[in-house]
Formats: structure tokens, sequence, C-alpha cells
């Protein structure tokens, strides 16, 4: 398992974080497998979607603050239980699958850290899993 380190710079955002992921499928050497992408956050998310248009990662930062504003009324005393709340919407973690030793997306797609509780440095733990073709096919 491979831990990347992303620094965000505002309170909600989504950050690519595709290239990263790539390079550490590649060093893996796995051609063909399952590549898992795990956020160990509770204030933050992993999602795919768009990446060739940076206006859809703002305007989907800009959905989910008008859909769980920052003010509640919230119980929770640490003030960011929109955060918790827009990070359960996502999810902390995506499965990709693996071929010819890159990832399976689709033309558009891209992976991004979602926060909502920034800026801070956040972990994302990348586990690349052969799934034993080249061992069945012998």
């Amino acid at each position: 398992m491979e831990v990347l380190k992303v620094r965000t710079g505002r309170r909600t955002q989504l950050l690519d974080v595709t290239v990263a992921v790539e390079r550490t499928v590649a060093e893996s050497g796995v051609a063909t497998g399952v590549c898992y992408v795990f956020v160990p956050h509770t204030t933050a998310g992993v999602m795919i979607n768009e990446h060739a248009d940076p206006d859809v990662a703002t305007d989907l930062e800009g959905v989910f603050d008008r859909l769980v504003p920052h003010s509640g009324p919230y119980r929770h005393a640490e003030g960011n239980s929109d955060s918790h709340a827009k990070a359960v919407m996502v999810g902390a973690s995506q499965m990709i699958f693996v071929e010819k030793g890159k990832l399976a997306l689709g033309t558009w797609q891209g992976i991004f850290l979602c926060e909502f509780d920034g800026p801070r440095e956040r972990k994302i733990w990348v586990k690349v899993v052969d799934d034993g073709t080249k061992e069945r096919r012998k």
C-alpha cells in the first residue's frame, strides 16, 4: 500500500489526484488488477468525475456547499457537521480496474480527493492488487 499526502487550500475543494494515483499504479508493476483508493478521514472523501474541464469540480464544490450549508442547526460541537455529511454523501473509497498497467478510466474521468473541512494535509491510501491473470494463463 502506498500513502499519498496532499495539501488542500480551501474548506471545500475537489483536488484532482489522478496523476499521483496513475504514478502509483505504474510503479507497482501490476499489468492487470484492481486499484483501491481510500481516504482515512471522516470529513473528506474520494470520487471519480470529469477532470477535463476544471469548472466541473468548481461547480460541484458549490453544489455540496448549497446542499449541506456550513451553518446548522447541527449539534456536533466541532463546527464541522456539514463536512461529515458531505463526506458520507461522497464515500471514502473508489475501486478502479487496472488494464495494461494503466487505470481503466473513461476518457473524461479523473480521481478527486474531496476536501470538506480544509485547508489541511490529507492522506490517500492506494493499493494496487494483481489479479493473477498471467499465472492462470501459464
